[in-house]
């Protein structure tokens, strides 16, 4: 809100001084007793006049104009330039927030600009777990805080819908979800007797549960019996030559696994606006590698594989193509890039995905640059650290130790409803703990969900922000109107610092934004919500010294709900007028 016109008054002081221009910061400081804001103009200046950064920074801050809404300009060692904000202009910023109202923290910022994310793309063989979650929750509030910015975001998955993994899941269906463990385990007699097995009529747990279950005894069957190992071969093989008994299979597992997925993703209040199927596209992949042994941009082995050139990007090679003429993992991710690009046109594309697939993706940017799909420069690989239950082990399928999305609100709910009896409240507050400990710490940053500290009404947690705001409609039902034009007084101390902290919500939102990091936005809103209870804490609202006094006060608590409301929303966490 300031920062533009902060930044503005040093260059004109830099060009009154005619030191030209500087490739300087403007930032907050850490303590608030530097001031509003702070320049490192001086030290940068130093290094190219060879100047004490302290001497430079005194002759800039004489040259800074005083008028609103700057206050005072100090210098500080090293050679900060230091700026207070006028009392007047942080009230006027007070009521643009009420103004504004939904509207608060919007900017311009990324006006023009198309961005593409790729998150969360479960596996249909199998129901989503705490891997999932962590990915689905950073990469809708990345986006949502994007399209605040004024970014168009294209938020898309890769269903992985084909090959040997569903192939198996069709086997475990075959084989073990027959309601009569005599019936025939064949495929062609299924298509004429389905009833004698397992129907989504008949489940009585979740879909996806059902098709974890049946892939990892279809998995298993395949490593213990050769006989069903060829079975599952030769329905990969019937699939792509289009067997009509396969396909109808096929599409059977699947309405198991997408219908429990959806109930995970209506929980979380997740949405895509484009899911790329791999087997309207997996012969595509197969046909860029090719052209792209004509032109000599990969090599060919001996053997018939199909090696990439990676040379030039400091990169290991990676097979393109097995020597059956079989493709990869990264054939189809080509094609899926040309896609996206060729669909949406986007400036950048990103990939939300675990840091284990870093080398696989940087081959995957080389290789499409080789290709001409697009530059380096366009693709971003947005990786984060992984997510574990307090006590436990971090968590791998491969363990067999795994925590489900919905096992994990479930439990979290069941703390709630110990304080409610409201099981919407509970479903909402529940999501919101979830949620907010993932994003309040850095996205790379390992972390572990505690019950304790994350269902708190009193610590760094979703449910506080949510009481936080849940106080503040409160008090406002209990003021019939709001004047905005009740007239700045002299603030205390506690007023003060909301009013010194609320303000840099659109600062923080396109910092969050430029630096793919939501947890700026969940520590912003932690911090004011903290601010707000001890002035809630320490100064009675509905009952202040006079009309006018109560009238500030209320605006003050109208501004931070508004402020909170708008920042947990961006997260993905639902406002409650009640707790």
């Amino acid at each position: 809100m300031f920062a533009s016109i902060i930044e503005k008054s040093i260059e004109n002081a830099l060009n009154k001084l005619n030191f030209g221009v500087v490739d300087f910061v403007v930032e907050h400081p850490e303590n608030e007793e530097f001031g509003d804001y702070s320049t490192n103009a001086a030290m940068v200046l130093s290094k190219t006049l060879k100047k004490s950064p302290m001497e430079l920074a005194q002759v800039i801050a004489n040259s800074v104009k005083i008028r609103p809404p700057i206050l005072k300009v100090e210098v500080r060692n090293p050679g900060f330039i230091n700026v207070w904000l006028r009392e007047e202009s942080l009230a006027e910023a007070l009521i643009k927030v009420i103004i504004q109202g939904d509207e608060y923290g919007k900017s311009k910022a990324g006006k023009g600009k198309t961005w593409l994310i790729e998150h969360t793309s479960p596996n249909p063989n199998k129901a989503m777990h705490l891997g999932h979650l962590r990915n689905n929750v950073f990469g809708m509030a990345l986006s949502n805080i994007w399209e605040f910015m004024g970014i168009k975001v294209i938020r898309d998955c890769i269903d992985n819908n084909r090959g040997i993994a569903i192939a198996k899941l069709m086997w475990g269906y075959l084989k073990f979800a027959k309601k009569d463990e005599n019936t025939l385990s064949d495929v062609t007699y299924w298509r004429k007797h389905k009833n004698e097995w397992i129907t989504l009529k008949d489940l009585k747990i979740r879909p996806d549960r059902f098709v974890d279950d049946l892939y990892f005894k279809g998995s298993r069957d395949f490593e213990e019996f050769e006989e069903s190992e060829d079975i599952v071969r030769a329905m990969v093989a019937k699939w792509e030559q289009g067997d009509m008994s396969i396909l109808e299979l096929w599409k059977t597992v699947l309405e198991f696994s997408y219908k429990g997925q959806n109930l995970t993703l209506k929980r979380l209040n997740s949405k895509w606006d484009k899911v790329w199927r791999e087997s309207d596209h997996y012969k595509m992949g197969k046909e860029l590698v090719l052209r792209g042994v004509k032109k000599r941009v990969f090599k060919k082995l001996d053997d018939g594989a199909i090696l990439s050139n990676l040379k030039k990007y400091h990169l290991p090679d990676t097979i393109l193509i097995k020597r059956d003429g079989t493709s990869l993992y990264i054939t189809q991710d080509i094609a899926l890039t040309k896609l996206k690009k060729e669909t949406f046109s986007p400036d950048k594309m990103f990939w939300v995905i675990g840091p284990e697939q870093g080398l696989a993706l940087k081959q995957l940017f080389a290789i499409c640059e080789q290709l001409g799909i697009g530059k380096m420069e366009e693709f971003t690989h947005l990786s984060y650290g992984y997510m574990r239950i307090k006590g436990g082990a971090r968590m791998s399928s491969r363990l067999g130790n795994v925590v489900y999305i919905d096992e994990l609100i479930d439990l979290a709910k069941g703390e709630v409803l110990k304080k409610t009896s409201d099981e919407a409240i509970a479903e909402k507050v529940a999501v919101s703990a979830v949620k907010y400990s993932m994003l309040k710490v850095g996205r790379t940053t390992n972390t572990a969900f505690d019950f304790e500290k994350s269902l708190s009404f009193e610590g760094d947690s979703g449910p506080y922000l949510q009481y936080t705001y849940a106080r503040c409609e409160s008090v406002l039902k209990k003021i019939k109107k709001l004047d905005k034009d009740c007239g700045v007084m002299k603030f205390n101390e506690e007023e003060r610092r909301i009013l010194r902290h609320i303000y840099k919500f659109s600062e923080v939102v396109e910092k969050a934004g430029f630096e793919y990091s939501p947890n700026f936005v969940a520590l912003f809103l932690f911090e004011l919500a903290k601010r707000f209870n001890g002035f809630y804490n320490s100064h009675s609202i509905l009952e202040a010294s006079s009309e006018n006094k109560k009238q500030f006060r209320g605006l003050i608590t109208k501004a931070t709900a508004q402020t909170i409301k708008n920042g947990i929303l961006l997260l993905g966490i639902e406002p409650l007028e009640r707790m």
